[in-house]
C-alpha cells in the first residue's frame, strides 16, 4: 500500500505533466511569485506596519506547504533509478540543485529558530526567501530550458570564465603597480583594484576609480577594448546552446548534448 502511494505520488510530483501535477504545479509556482511579492511589500514601511501580521501568517502557510513538499521529494525520489539505494539514495538526492534550491527555501524560515541571531543577520536571512524565485524553473517548462543550456554549455562557459578570471587578476596587478604610487589611496593592494577591473572589462566605468597616469590610461584603454569582445563570448556561446535546445524541442530527432549536431539511431 505504501509502495503504491509512493510511486503514485511520485508520478504525480516528478513524472507527469497532466491533470493533477500540472494544477499542483500551478498552485505551487503561484505560491512562490506571492513569496516573493510579499519579500518586496515588507520592505515598504508603511504596509508592513499596517499588514505585517498578514504577511507573518502567509509565510508561516508558505513554509509548511513548502516544507511538506520537500519532505514528499525526498521520500519517493528512491523511486528514480539513480536515487533507489534507500537512505544512501536520498541523500544523494538532498545534494541535488534543485533539492538544495527546495531546501533553502525553507531554510530561512527555520534557523532563526534554532539559533539565536542579531536582527542584521536576521533580515539577511528573511532576504534569502527570495531564492524561492528559483523554484519556479521546477514548475515553468519554458523555464527549463535554461537548465538544458546550462548542461550542455557548460565546459565551455567554465573556459570562458576562467580566461576573464585570468585576465582580471592579470589587469588588476598591472594597473595596481602603475597606479600605486600617484593613487595609494584608490589602488591600496591587488584586490581593491580589482574593482576597477571589473568595472572596465565590463566597459561599465562607474568612474569612481580610475588611473591617471599616462601609462595607467593607455594600458586602461587597452583592457576595455578586450573586455568588449571577451564578454560577447558568454553571449555567443549561450545564443548557440539556446538554439540547439529549441531545435531539440521542436523535433523528435536527437542531438548532442555538447556539439549540437544530429545524432543518427540505428
Amino acid at each position: 500500500m505504501a509502495g503504491n502511494a509512493k510511486r503514485l505520488l511520485f508520478e504525480i510530483m516528478e513524472e507527469d505533466g497532466r491533470g493533477l501535477a500540472r494544477g499542483i504545479d500551478l498552485f505551487l509556482l503561484l505560491l512562490i511569485l506571492f513569496n516573493v511579492l510579499v519579500v518586496l511589500l515588507e520592505s515598504v514601511a508603511g504596509l508592513n506596519e499596517e499588514y505585517g501580521e498578514i504577511f507573518h501568517r502567509f509565510e508561516n502557510i508558505s513554509v509548511i506547504v513548502f516544507s511538506i513538499e520537500y519532505l514528499l521529494r525526498v521520500w519517493v525520489c528512491t523511486e528514480r533509478g539513480e536515487f533507489a539505494e534507500g537512505r544512501a539514495g536520498r541523500v544523494r538526492y538532498a545534494a541535488t540543485p534543485m533539492a538544495l534550491v527546495d531546501l533553502a527555501a525553507i531554510l530561512p524560515f527555520y534557523l532563526p529558530l534554532l539559533f539565536p541571531f542579531d536582527a542584521r543577520m536576521l533580515r539577511l536571512i528573511r532576504l534569502v526567501r527570495l531564492l524561492r524565485l528559483l523554484k519556479v524553473i521546477r514548475y515553468s517548462e519554458s523555464l527549463r530550458i535554461f537548465t538544458d543550456v546550462y548542461r550542455m554549455k557548460k565546459s565551455e562557459l567554465a573556459m570562458v570564465f576562467l580566461v576573464i578570471l585570468f585576465l582580471l587578476v592579470f589587469a588588476s596587478a598591472i594597473i595596481y603597480h602603475v597606479e600605486q604610487e600617484t593613487q595609494p589611496v584608490a589602488f591600496s593592494s591587488i584586490p581593491a583594484a580589482m574593482w576597477w577591473g571589473v568595472a572596465t572589462l565590463t566597459t561599465v566605468g562607474y568612474g569612481d576609480i580610475y588611473p591617471i597616469t599616462p601609462l595607467g590610461k593607455f594600458f586602461g584603454a587597452i583592457i576595455a577594448l578586450l573586455g568588449i569582445g571577451l564578454f560577447a563570448l558568454p553571449a555567443g556561446i549561450l545564443g548557440s546552446g539556446f538554439v540547439g535546445a529549441l531545435r531539440r524541442k521542436s523535433s523528435s530527432k536527437f542531438y548532442c548534448p555538447h556539439c549540437s549536431e544530429e545524432i543518427t539511431r540505428k
